[in-house]
């Protein structure tokens, strides 16, 4: 299951709308997934690799080993 292992971020279901004429028309199932990226950290001094979305990556939450 996809997840940012900082904020919790997962998968989110609900219904592609498309509007004709004024009024909703049909309904289709579908699935937004978070924006991941796998980066390696230094957590306790080691190195290891972590699934972290992109906006806790621009909000600086975690810094990357180097």
């Amino acid at each position: 299951m996809a997840k940012c292992e900082l904020c919790g971020k997962a998968v989110s279901n609900g219904n592609k709308i498309s509007i004709a004429r004024s009024h909703v028309s049909r309904r289709a199932p579908r699935t937004w997934k978070p924006n991941l990226r796998t980066i390696r950290v230094k957590l306790n001094g080691e190195n290891k690799k972590m699934h972290v979305c992109s906006k806790c990556l621009r909000s600086a939450k975690m810094q990357a080993a180097d």
